[in-house]
């Protein structure tokens, strides 16, 4: 049986350690915040500290708090000679401390902690600094996930960038078509049919070969018409950056 405890509960442990509670081949010993927090139901028999000092004896220690408080966090752990990963995409291995063994174990999911995700179907990217601490971290993942990949720190760093523009920065669009159709009184609802079918073409297409609209056909009036509704938006010079780079890709001039 694999023993874990986790340090620091934002959304990415949250989610790991509901799961993992699950399952009869891991053991979570502790849950670490510094701060007091209300574990649900499901969880609440799992033994909560909010001090380091009293954080007990586990085969891997799964960070998951804000990037830039990584390198601190793990330099301040009051052991040595543990397994101890995080969480995140964009931050390589070797910024944990020197102190302890290090890995790294990047479910690569948007999370938030109010919504329920099937871990069984998210890839889990895996990285550690010896053959046995990478078996351990490619057992844990199976547990979870049907696809654990051993990539490199620069690796991920790659498809956490590309994370990024497929998630934040999509999200963020819809964001901006949702205040579009709020201004003119028209519902948002009726463009979730069309963001469903978007995201599911790529099923069976390309990204590129699933590239529609008037940038794609280089319908100039369209754009220009567009152009003209966004006058006096801050959205305008973002529809025509991104109208360019679609022609561009397409080989076309705005």
């Amino acid at each position: 049986m694999i023993t874990v405890t986790f340090l620091g509960f934002g959304s990415v442990n949250h989610h790991l350690c509901t799961a993992l509670h699950k399952k009869q081949q891991v053991s979570v010993k502790q849950i670490y915040n510094r701060n007091n927090i209300r574990l649900s139901s499901e969880i609440d028999s799992i033994p909560f500290t909010r001090q380091l000092s009293q954080l007990q004896p586990a085969d891997v220690y799964i960070i998951g708090i804000p990037d830039d408080a990584i390198a601190s966090f793990s330099e301040a752990l009051p052991f040595r000679d543990k397994l101890v990963v995080h969480t995140s995409g964009g931050v390589t291995m070797e910024t944990l401390s020197e102190k302890n063994r290090k890995g790294v174990f990047y479910p690569l999911q948007t999370f938030s902690k109010e919504r329920a995700v099937n871990l069984k179907t998210v890839p889990i990217c895996i990285e550690a600094g010896n053959e046995k601490d990478r078996n351990l971290l490619q057992k844990l993942g199976v547990v979870l996930s049907h696809q654990v990949v051993s990539i490199s720190s620069e690796e991920r760093a790659k498809l956490h960038l590309a994370a990024v523009f497929v998630n934040n920065f999509v999200n963020h669009l819809y964001a901006i078509g949702a205040d579009i159709t709020s201004q003119s009184g028209v519902p948002f609802e009726l463009l979730k049919p069309l963001i469903a079918e978007t995201a599911r073409k790529i099923e069976d297409l390309s990204p590129s070969e699933s590239q529609t609209g008037p940038a794609r056909r280089n319908d100039l009036n369209t754009i220009e018409k567009h152009v003209h509704l966004l006058h006096d938006s801050r959205y305008k010079e973002l529809y025509k950056l991104l109208t360019e780079s679609i022609q561009k890709s397409y080989g076309k001039k705005l």
